[in-house]
């Protein structure tokens, strides 16, 4: 049963009265009367929060700006101009070791036109010129003006096949190399456009190796140098 109120004010339908700490309880016709209660409840849940409504809106705004400026640099990044390949810096052209001079040539037996086996070291001292990257005639008809009697000016190709000799002076031997055995010796593969040339003494070691045979007065004195 329902109790009355402190001013004597109680209910009379049997249902539980207020607590009588809460006063007197008054339910005003217009809700608009109630607004600045209302107001003062809002303020202070907002303080109990912590969060004002600015900051509350001020963390996603932030996730918003960072994933903005994220795809912007995508953008940039993906349509910004690259340089040219003609930009790009050339590759210095492969050398062998330096140690490969003062090596000694290992015995390997090529093949001629006839595919008859040829020792390549009983063919010292020579001039060794790699064809399998270029034919290369001018440089090869320079190393043969240029070599002293008594030098071997060999061509060496790859494949089975060994062409004709550019010439019929006896130094001069066309071979083939199919095994591969000299130019795994060099420790470089064959260039296009690019002879590579090895001077060997008659003990078989080699005096100087020319990665891109390039002008007779490069070489020259090497080359003087084996016919004595």
């Amino acid at each position: 049963m329902g109790k009355p109120d402190a001013e004597g004010h109680g209910p009379t339908d049997g249902l539980p009265g207020l607590p009588p700490e809460w006063g007197r309880v008054v339910v005003p016709d217009d809700a608009s009367a109630l607004a600045a209660e209302a107001a003062q409840i809002r303020r202070e849940l907002r303080r109990a929060t912590g969060l004002p409504r600015s900051r509350a809106l001020g963390l996603p705004l932030l996730v918003l700006l960072v994933a903005v400026l994220t795809t912007l640099t995508g953008l940039v990044a993906v349509t910004w101009p690259r340089a040219s390949r003609s930009d790009r810096p050339t590759p210095a052209p492969y050398s062998p070791p330096p140690t490969l001079a003062g090596r000694a040539l290992p015995a390997l037996d090529l093949v001629d036109a006839g595919q008859a086996p040829v020792p390549l070291r009983g063919l010292l001292p020579a001039m060794i010129i790699l064809l399998d990257g270029c034919p290369c005639p001018d440089r090869v008809a320079d190393a043969l003006t240029a070599a002293p009697a008594g030098v071997s000016v060999v061509t060496v190709s790859g494949g089975r096949t060994a062409p004709a000799p550019p010439t019929n002076r006896p130094q001069v031997r066309a071979l083939a190399d199919p095994a591969g055995g000299l130019r795994s010796f060099l420790g470089q593969p064959a260039r296009p456009g690019v002879a590579t040339a090895l001077l060997v003494g008659r003990a078989g070691t080699v005096t100087l190796v020319l990665p891109d045979l390039g002008p007779v007065d490069t070489y020259r004195g090497e080359l003087t140098a084996l016919g004595g």
